[in-house]
């Protein structure tokens, strides 16, 4: 189907609009459901890390352990701008759907390795090296996932309600991550932790191995959001073309500094958190954050829609600034929390502001560019940020801790949660004035 001015628009049917907003959300599913698989294969490896730690690094005691795989995790991040320059690329000038069906392939393909690497006692030192590549081939995947999916999901949506569709992309990646912890709880209640930490831990990312075959496949029937004339526009795609809107390069940059930071700080670093130092047993630590991001997902949608009333730029404020003056006494508070309910309402009551950066991230990233370098500026801009502030929470906490001055890190990510609220500062409501919004006047026609 031919995409359509507003002035067509305005005068289709109730049906043909209903029509169009059903072919809509099954775009969105279909897109989303890779996204999903995505993280849930990236995630896994956080999830399971207290149980294969001393299957690859014996030596030492746990915090050293969890330091080494949590390098490692790091490690897979360093990928990522490689990953948002390559699929952003290939998105801007060969379609998002190729795109979206290579990052998920060669997801699969990261997580089966994983599956079946020899351990330190078989192997020796081979067994930690083999553990990096492959979270290089998976930071790869994700590196190109993030800038492509956010573009698709903020294309494929209505005008109105873009930021409602668009939080998607952050419940199926928030999603990821609960179904991780879901399937670690599953294996805590089945199998012992001696056998979790024998063989167990491979469960899961022989799971998302099988998943991403599935979702390989549902993206095939995706359909395409950009034009041909849009793709073959001189330079789409290309650095050179991208470095010519030097502005939103920066603020997609600064915006996903803090806001990747207090993302990963809440999220994949909080179970070795409540772990390692407020005390809980691996066990009660995995059931809290399951409940509390089964919440922090549910409460996506609800900031998104919020965001096509009161305006992104808002939102971003709320972000920044609550982020920088509630991190240090929230994480000070949580330190020496003892109750699994007093410990859910503090990591919720963060991630609630949080939420005000992460449902509406995709969006307004894509907002801020035009359609030729979409995919490149959100993913790269992205994935620079991620990589060198997201990616390395865990390893900055732990490394802090492990050198006696864990509240430091408390300082850290509120600091760069004020890099965030003066990107969004910066910005024009990007709603009103972004990319997205000039583009013929409406959001693409699904076809």
């Amino acid at each position: 189907m031919p995409e359509q001015p507003a002035a067509v628009l305005a005068n289709t049917s109730p049906v043909e609009e209903r029509a169009d907003t059903r072919r809509r959300v099954m775009a969105i599913i279909g897109g989303s459901s890779g996204n999903l698989v995505e993280w849930y294969d990236f995630y896994v490896y956080a999830a399971t890390a207290l149980y294969f730690a001393p299957a690859f690094f014996p030596a030492g005691d746990r915090t050293t352990q969890l330091l080494n795989t949590a390098a490692i995790f790091a490690v897979g991040f360093l990928m990522r701008p490689i990953g948002g320059w390559l699929f952003g690329s290939v998105a801007d000038r060969y379609g998002r759907r190729a795109s979206m069906m290579a990052s998920v392939l060669m997801m699969c393909f990261g997580s089966l390795m994983i599956a079946v690497l020899p351990t330190h006692e078989s192997v020796g030192i081979a067994a930690p090296i083999l553990l990096v590549v492959a979270r290089l081939i998976q930071g790869l995947s994700v590196g190109g996932e993030y800038g492509t999916s956010a573009t698709y999901m903020s294309e494929v949506a209505t005008q109105r309600h873009r930021g409602f569709f668009a939080s998607f992309q952050y419940v199926t990646l928030i999603g990821g991550q609960l179904l991780a912890l879901l399937v670690l709880v599953v294996l805590q209640a089945l199998l012992t932790p001696d056998e979790i930490r024998a063989w167990g831990w491979r469960i899961p990312f022989l799971i998302g191995a099988a998943a991403a075959i599935v979702a390989l496949f549902l993206r095939r029937a995706l359909h395409e959001t950009t034009t041909a004339a849009e793709r073959s526009k001189s330079g789409a795609g290309t650095i050179s073309l991208l470095l010519q809107h030097p502005k939103p390069l920066i603020q997609v940059i600064l915006l996903t500094a803090g806001g990747s930071l207090a993302f990963y700080t809440y999220t994949t670093y909080m179970q070795k958190f409540l772990v390692n130092t407020s005390g809980f047993s691996a066990e009660r630590a995995s059931v809290t954050m399951t409940v509390v991001l089964f919440c922090y997902m549910l409460l996506q949608p609800v900031i998104g829609a919020l965001s096509d009333r009161i305006g992104r730029r808002i939102c971003l404020i709320i972000f920044g600034l609550g982020g920088a003056i509630m991190t240090v006494p929230l994480l000070s508070l949580l330190a020496g929390v003892q109750s699994s309910t007093t410990a859910f309402a503090i990591i919720f009551g963060a991630l609630a502001v949080v939420s005000f950066y992460t449902s509406i991230s995709g969006v307004v990233k894509a907002e801020l560019f035009p359609a030729e370098i979409r995919a490149l500026g959100v993913g790269l801009g992205y994935a620079i940020a991620n990589s060198l502030f997201g990616g390395t929470a865990e390893y900055v906490a732990l490394w802090f801790k492990s050198q006696g001055m864990e509240s430091t890190f408390f300082w850290y990510v509120s600091g760069f949660c004020i890099l965030s609220l003066l990107s969004a500062l910066s910005m024009r409501e990007p709603r009103v004035h972004g990319h997205l919004a000039r583009e013929q006047g409406v959001a693409p026609a699904v076809r």
